[in-house]
């Protein structure tokens, strides 16, 4: 099995402060921020035991063809790339919200959903109404945007825009803009993937400010941020209630449901064995490959962060760069 990158711990000279998120180590100097997409992976708000080999580099190569595809759109982060796990760009205030959109009905969307319904209640998801009667994976009339809190640790929370406007995390210009932003990006990705046979089932943005300027930042399209149908056979699929082929990594949370964890208190989280570890990374090799019609070319894992050290000797990120004993 290829080794996996489950962390780095790079020092540089002039220093660089240092957060690890769920999947992505970030290191930041000056107006600068270097992120290393590690093959950590998170469900439920929670990181996983093991990490899957290849994923950080799938991510990181998903990341960069979408924001190269949607700079005419709204400004990004990203400025380079010099290891197939590394991304480097302009540091920028990130704006504590998450803006999910959705095309289908689908995940935690449904999950929320089908409680409403059970109990017969109104369905409502972030302040909006949603249609009764809808099935699982039924298309929207249109998209709904959902946005959602960040939180440092644990579950981000589902809030809707009034609530975002009235405890000030966000002002009404700049939802406004994010919102815009929102939709034409969800309409670029929703067309990129159509011409590769899969329909973009819902995703989430995250943005930052840079001298008053609204930027994209982070991954955009990638399989650990959204969800991806077949288009072919999803309409006699629905009409006949059969489940929907999927890209995205919502097999490993229906993974971990079968094996008794939903993050919820209390619970064990199950380890991975080999076999699953192996299909997550088939899975996500699929998705890369079919969403941006390019072969995967997996970087060399015998030394990962050595590798990465190598690549960023050119760049000003190399001096004296040192690896953990």
């Amino acid at each position: 099995m290829p080794k996996a990158l489950r962390q780095t711990d790079f020092t540089f000279d002039p220093p660089a402060e240092f957060y690890r998120g769920k999947v992505r180590d970030v290191y930041r100097r000056g107006g600068e921020l270097l992120m290393v997409a590690s093959d950590r992976i998170s469900a439920f708000d929670h990181v996983l035991p093991r990490a899957i080999p290849h994923k950080g580099q799938i991510l990181n190569q998903t990341a960069m063809h979408f924001l190269e595809a949607t700079r005419d759109i709204c400004p990004n982060w990203l400025e380079l790339s010099p290891d197939p796990n590394v991304a480097i760009g302009k540091a920028c205030e990130a704006i504590p919200v998450e803006m999910v959109i959705r095309g289908y009905l689908v995940g935690h969307a449904w999950r929320t959903y089908k409680t409403a319904e059970d109990n017969a209640r109104t369905p409502v998801l972030c302040g909006l109404e949603l249609e009764r009667g809808m099935r699982e994976n039924d298309q929207f009339p249109e998209p709904i945007i959902t946005p959602a809190t960040k939180a440092e640790e644990g579950h981000d929370e589902d809030i809707s825009r009034e609530e975002l406007l009235e405890r000030g995390i966000l002002t009404k210009k700049i939802w406004e803009k994010l919102a815009d932003y929102t939709r034409r990006l969800f309409a670029r990705g929703t067309a990129m993937a159509a011409e590769r046979g899969l329909i973009l089932v819902d995703t989430k943005y995250e943005f930052g400010l840079l001298n008053g300027e609204v930027y994209l930042i982070d991954e955009i399209h990638t399989p650990d941020s959204s969800r991806y149908f077949y288009a072919d056979g999803y309409a006699e699929r629905q009409a006949n209630g059969e489940r929907q082929t999927q890209l995205s990594k919502e097999f490993v949370r229906e993974w971990l449901m079968a094996n008794g964890f939903q993050g919820l208190e209390g619970q064990t989280m199950p380890e991975m064995p080999d076999e699953f570890v192996n299909l997550v990374t088939q899975r996500y090799t699929e998705l890369y490959e079919k969403i941006t019609g390019k072969a995967f070319q997996a970087a060399d894992t015998d030394d990962i962060n050595g590798r990465i050290a190598t690549n960023l000797e050119n760049t000003e990120w190399a001096l004296n760069i040192q690896l953990p004993i």
